[in-house]
């Protein structure tokens, strides 16, 4: 109800988060400890830093000594000049803010997009990103299922074979689960509270109703259990055939009915597969679906690579034995059972409209649920990676060309009083760089990389 006006009459609600907890307030505290961190390039110059520094002193004094020996008179004042200047021009300043600067800038624009970026490990890693796996319901899908068709086996009916799988699903909270019972309800049918129930992981469920024992779930099962399928497998496999899931509904020791049901696929989740194509990036879909069911909507997707029938469990595991083949992966997925994968991946990309559980697991957070932030993201972070690097070079570029300058090697080249008139306010008459202009070449390269990281304020994401 965020931002709507009551205007007339009146209604009771809930605050169910306040303060620190609002989803607002976490989305701040995530951008700015973002922000904050520091990505393992950064770390790769802090220790360039730490041994820049001992060598710059070094350099400096050599210098001091050198021009006091060497240099025209007054030679103390020239080589006390000289030693400023080194020290002043190599300050590291532009090296940095070489990284920093980046990430502060790509983690704000990724929150500009509805991409939340924990770290800047995760901006940076997201570049190397080769593969994506894909969990299937409620990231490539609504995660909305509708129940489509009802296959009743005589003598029961289609209303008696929906009204037995809803009242086993009575309380339940898996999204099938859930549309089956809401479909029972539409037709105004009476469901019964089973008085044992009993959930089975990436199966289904076992429940006792008014003494009778019914199971419901998946044709493996339904083998599992021994249960006569009544020759309903062909009209199954025409219905695995339109990418529907269909639960088998068993009572006693044979299968007395089919429920399919359909999941609509996202907006533009097509056009984010055929990006993530285009980037050279290979799209893999998980999911606990029957093979025949998985491959359809693959299909429709354009998905290049199907897991299919994988347990909630086993879901790391797959993501284990993609590494294994060398592959840096990316896991999207929004439920409870996907955390695990999600830790277990290179890069854990969590559906903001999914469970809490998902969303702390994820390092990158996309708040709408539109795949094609996934897309986003890790355009965003290759443009940061690049702009670092150019960073990185323009900060070693800069302390490279003017620290020989600084330290008066232009003297060899112009000697006594050789300098240009042009260039006398710059070297002075021997060639020495003044002071106070290595201070502003030292604040210009610094300039100079915050300007190149704000550059990526101009950063568009593709249109689709």
């Amino acid at each position: 109800i965020g931002a709507t006006i009551n205007k007339t009459g009146s209604f009771q609600f809930e605050a169910t988060r306040v303060g620190k907890d609002t989803t607002l307030a976490h989305i701040v505290r995530m951008v700015e400890e973002a922000q904050g961190s520091k990505a393992p390039i950064q770390r790769l110059a802090d220790v360039i830093a730490s041994y820049f520094v001992p060598v710059v002193i070094g350099i400096a004094v050599i210098t001091f000594i050198i021009w006091s020996f060497l240099g025209p008179h007054p030679a103390l004042t020239f080589a006390f000049l000289n030693f400023v200047a080194v020290l002043i021009i190599a300050c590291p300043c532009a090296l940095g803010l070489a990284t920093p600067t980046a990430i502060m800038v790509g983690t704000g624009k990724g929150a500009e997009h509805g991409i939340l970026i924990r770290s800047g490990e995760a901006l940076e890693r997201s570049h190397r990103i080769n593969t994506v796996l894909l969990d299937k319901t409620g990231t490539l899908t609504r995660g909305e299922p509708a129940v489509t068709d009802i296959v009743a086996v005589p003598p029961f009916s289609e209303e008696e074979v929906l009204q037995l799988a809803a009242s086993a699903e009575h309380s339940s909270e898996h999204p099938l689960g859930m549309a089956v019972v809401k479909a029972a309800s539409e037709k105004g049918l009476e469901l019964y509270p089973p008085s044992e129930f009993n959930a089975i992981p990436g199966h289904g469920v076992e429940a006792l109703i008014e003494g009778k024992k019914l199971i419901l779930g998946n044709l493996k099962l339904m083998k599992e259990k021994g249960l006569s399928l009544n020759r309903l497998e062909e009209k199954a496999d025409e219905l695995f055939a339109q990418g529907k899931t269909v639960m088998f509904l068993g009572l006693d020791s044979e299968v007395v009915g089919i429920i399919a049901l359909a999941d609509t696929l996202k907006p533009k989740a097509r056009e984010a597969v055929q990006a993530l194509h285009r980037m050279g990036i290979e799209t893999v879909m998980l999911t606990g679906d029957n093979r025949r069911t998985a491959d359809a909507i693959a299909r429709e997707v354009g998905i290049d690579r199907v897991l299919a029938e994988i347990l909630p469990e086993h879901k790391a595991n797959e993501v284990k034995k993609l590494q294994d083949e060398g592959k840096t992966v990316a896991m999207v997925g929004d439920g409870i059972n996907d955390a695990p994968a999600l830790a277990q991946a290179d890069l854990g990309i969590a559906i903001g409209t999914g469970t809490d559980v998902a969303i702390e697991t994820g390092e990158i957070t996309l708040i709408s649920g539109d795949l094609t932030g996934v897309v986003t993201a890790i355009s965003l972070s290759k443009r940061t990676l690049r702009t670092i690097k150019q960073n990185l070079f323009w900060a070693f570029a800069y302390n490279t060309a003017l620290i020989p300058v600084a330290a008066g090697v232009l003297y060899l080249a112009f000697g006594d009083g050789g300098v240009p008139s042009g260039l006398h306010f710059v070297l002075g008459n021997y060639g020495f760089l003044n002071p106070i202009l290595a201070a502003a070449a030292m604040a210009a390269s610094s300039i100079t990389v915050v300007l190149n990281s704000l550059r990526l304020r101009r950063f568009k994401p593709a249109r689709f």
